[in-house]
């Protein structure tokens, strides 16, 4: 799962063809609008009047860069002189496209204008709307380009750090943009993902919903029933399966049921167990909430220079990638964080500088205070494999110090994994220096990759071939990248390898997301886009009734 960013992209609402039956609504919608506002201000104005100038002063007082950007321009209109037609139009095209991307509606309240606008009759109140709309714009232009919530006010291991639009920049582009439809558009992430979400979010709302049900704990080749043919008929709706009347799980519904696991995430052993008939009982309403989340999310990326090269851990899918030219030229299984609040991988982006091989752990704090301090002080000889050290990073022997006579924050010495085989970090971490500490790494602890959820770390992401990695890292700087990382490990000593090209490292959380094949849904294992979700209903974003 990630994004790739295409060479060109269409700069249009209406070049957005997915849209399918709902474009014509839309564009009613916007047409009409905008001819009523247009109606309300059709007859000629030969000079902006006293009245009108000083109702629109008085009402962008409370935001500066309107009052400012006005002042400027002589307090000229941008949406109710009978000039603006064309900018009004797109404007109120862009709110009618707002919620088919997951918006908040409520914030621009397009129905609003249009009531402002008919009631409408001295110049005072012209002035009162052209600010109305200007704010509405600030708004909608804000939503659509950096993402309608700030993420670290929902969720503090949301870390993502998003340039917001600068406001007088805004107000300029739009007032001086030749074709204001395309100036709209372009605020709208240019990545195709974005699009084909939006896609699969009209899917969801208007196509019939599904009344098949698998009513089966597991379902194996072999079998036969009802059970099967609502598996059947569940496989053939969403494109897995051809037409067939088959009522026993046959080698071509397993085939179906391995190609849709591998689409989730699933264990593709081709029979239905309970993770599989869990996915595929998933309501329209559920995959909603997925979807109008990750909009959201990349609205938050939409202008992140993702990088030539660039590392993307996705932590619903755990899975790590190395995208080349937004190709895939690598990719792992990974653990991430444990599903605790305290343990949970962040999300935030970085640059990969280095590798350390033969890495030593030195225990984070939080690791020594809540799990092995308590075991110390009931015996000084707990946790043999790690060395205790002082400020200075000296080696203390344990029988120098009275554990029992320490508290969590008055304990003053460290906690070292010495380089091991048994060491908690493997054979190699790799480096994006940053406040959190987190980094990835191998790890001894194989068998966990082998599970479907893989969330068992204290936060760092963990590795499934880390050596694969890092020759892959390696290749763009050496022509021997094994022989190079050998010779390091070799050396049994900590050592550090320099990448020569810094590398970006997205850590992010998708729990939809499109395929070659379709659409990719992910466990919300944090229960992040829960919390989202519901930040966006409270922000004002609308869905549809979604039966399921």
């Amino acid at each position: 799962m990630r994004i790739i960013v295409p060479n060109s992209f269409p700069a249009t609402f209406l070049s957005l063809r997915f849209l399918g039956r709902a474009r014509t609504a839309l564009h009613r919608l916007s047409v009409s609008t905008a001819l009523i506002i247009g109606l309300a201000y059709a007859a000629p104005v030969l000079a902006q009047s006293d009245a009108f100038t000083r109702s629109l002063a008085e009402a962008a007082a409370a935001n500066e860069s309107v009052a400012a950007f006005y002042r400027m321009h002589g307090y000229q209109p941008l949406w109710t002189g009978p000039q603006d037609q064309a900018r009004r139009h797109a404007l109120m095209m862009a709110f009618a496209t707002a919620q088919g991307q997951g918006l908040p509606t409520g914030r621009y309240d397009p129905a609003a204008l249009i009531a402002q606008a008919k009631a409408a009759v001295t110049e005072g109140d012209r002035g009162r709307l052209e600010v109305a709309m200007t704010t509405a714009y600030l708004a909608y232009a804000r939503d659509v380009s950096s993402g309608a919530l700030t993420p670290k006010k929902i969720d503090p291991t949301i870390l993502r750090e998003i340039p917001r639009p600068d406001q007088a920049s805004l107000l300029a582009a739009i007032a001086a943009a030749p074709v204001p439809e395309t100036y709209l558009a372009s605020l709208l992430p240019t990545v195709p993902e974005y699009a084909r979400l939006m896609k699969e979010k009209l899917r969801l709302e208007h196509d019939a919903p599904s009344e098949i049900g698998i009513s089966a704990s597991k379902l194996s080749p072999g079998d036969s029933g009802a059970a099967v043919v609502a598996l059947r008929d569940r496989l053939i709706e969403l494109g897995y399966m051809g037409r067939s009347s088959t009522a026993v799980y046959d080698a071509q519904m397993q085939r179906a049921v391995q190609r849709y696991q591998l689409d989730q995430g699933l264990a593709a052993d081709g029979v239905a167990g309970g993770s599989t008939i869990e996915a595929l009982n998933t309501t329209p309403a559920e995959r909603l909430q997925s979807v109008t989340v990750a909009l959201e999310r990349l609205r938050w990326m939409a202008h992140t220079d993702l990088g030539k090269r660039h590392i993307w851990v996705n932590q619903a899918n755990f899975t790590a990638e190395i995208v080349d030219d937004g190709r895939v030229t690598f990719q792992t299984r990974v653990v991430v964080g444990k599903a605790s609040p305290e343990m949970r991988s962040p999300e935030f982006s970085d640059e990969m500088e280095y590798m350390v091989i033969n890495p030593s752990w030195g225990v984070p704090r939080s690791i020594i205070v809540k799990e092995y301090l308590p075991m110390l002080q009931r015996n000084p000889n707990a946790v043999g494999h790690l060395q205790v050290i002082d400020g200075r990073g000296r080696v203390v022997p344990r029988g120098a110090v009275n554990f029992a006579a320490y508290s969590a924050s008055s304990f003053p010495f460290g906690l070292r994994q010495p380089p091991s085989d048994g060491n908690a970090l493997g054979k190699v971490k790799f480096m994006f220096p940053n406040p959190y500490n987190i980094y990835l790494h191998d790890t001894p602890a194989k068998a966990l990759f082998a599970n479907e959820v893989r969330a068992f770390s204290h936060g760092c992401i963990r590795l499934g071939d880390p050596f694969d990695f890092a020759y892959t890292l390696l290749a763009k700087q050496t022509a021997d990248p094994k022989g190079l990382f050998q010779e390091h490990l070799d050396s049994k000593g900590e050592s550090s390898v320099s990448l020569e090209v810094p590398v970006p490292v997205h850590l992010v959380y998708y729990t939809a997301w499109p395929t070659k094949t379709g659409m990719a849904y992910r466990r919300d294992v944090y229960g992040r886009d829960g919390k989202l979700f519901e930040a966006l209903r409270e922000a004002g974003v609308t869905m549809p009734e979604v039966q399921g």
